[in-house]
C-alpha cells in the first residue's frame, strides 16, 4: 500500500457493539423465531429504524407504526422502550483492536454511525468507549445517515480528513461502497480475524 493511511474511521452497530432487535423480540415471542422475523420484517423494520437513525424523532416514529398496526401497539412500543436490551454488549476483540491502533498514536480515530439522536446518550452510558474516539458523527444529529454522501461530506470536513489516507470500517456493504465513491478505503467487516488480515494490507503499525 504506498497511501499511508493516518485516519481510521471506525463503523459502532455490528463493528465494535453488537445490536440486534431479535435479542428483544425473542423473550416477546418466547423463542418463535418466524414470528420475530415476520415482525422485524413486517412491523418494525430497518427501513422504519432507519428514518430514527435519520433525525425522525421517536415519538412520530412510534405514533406512525402504531397508526400502521393499531392491534399490535404494545409490541411496537416495547422496540425503543427496551432499545438498550438490544445489545449482548461489545465485540470485545474489535474494541482491544480499536484500543491498540489509539494507543500507538498513529492514527486519528473517528466513529460514523447510524444512531438515533434520542438513544446517543444512552449508548455513551452503556459503552464508555464511545469516549475514547477522536470525534464521533451521530447520523440521528446530523439529520443523515450512511449510505448518504453527505454524511460522509460531514466527517470529512469536520475533522479534516483526506479521504485518501483515510480507512472506513462498517458491516455493511452498502455503506463501504458509499465511501469508495468519495475515495475513502473501506474494509467491509464480516469477522474479527477477516479485518486483521485486511489491516495488513494497508501495513498499519500498533
Amino acid at each position: 500500500m504506498e497511501t499511508k493511511i493516518d485516519t481510521i474511521i471506525f463503523d459502532l452497530g455490528g463493528v465494535l457493539v453488537d445490536w440486534k432487535p431479535a435479542y428483544v423480540y425473542r423473550k416477546v415471542f418466547n423463542g418463535d423465531e418466524e414470528k420475530v422475523k415476520w415482525f422485524l420484517n413486517t412491523v418494525c423494520t430497518n427501513d422504519w429504524n432507519n428514518e430514527q437513525d435519520s433525525g425522525r424523532t421517536i415519538a412520530e416514529a412510534t405514533k406512525l407504526k402504531i397508526e400502521e398496526f393499531p392491534l399490535y401497539e404494545d409490541w411496537i412500543l416495547i422496540f425503543y422502550n427496551e432499545w438498550h436490551n438490544m445489545f449482548s454488549g461489545p465485540i470485545n476483540e474489535n474494541v482491544e483492536l480499536f484500543k491498540k491502533l489509539k494507543a500507538s498514536g498513529n492514527y486519528k480515530i473517528y466513529a460514523l454511525t447510524n444512531w438515533s439522536a434520542e438513544k446517543w446518550d444512552l449508548g455513551l452510558e452503556l459503552f464508555p468507549f464511545f469516549n475514547d474516539f477522536d470525534g464521533v458523527v451521530v447520523s440521528g444529529q446530523e439529520k443523515s445517515r450512511k449510505p448518504f454522501s453527505k454524511i460522509y461530506k460531514i466527517i470529512l470536513n469536520r475533522y479534516n480528513i483526506i479521504p485518501q489516507k483515510a480507512l472506513f470500517i462498517d458491516d455493511n456493504l452498502e455503506n463501504i461502497i458509499a465511501a469508495n465513491a468519495i475515495k475513502l478505503h473501506g474494509i467491509h467487516y464480516k469477522n474479527h480475524q477477516q479485518l486483521i488480515e485486511s489491516l495488513k494490507f494497508y501495513n498499519l503499525s500498533y
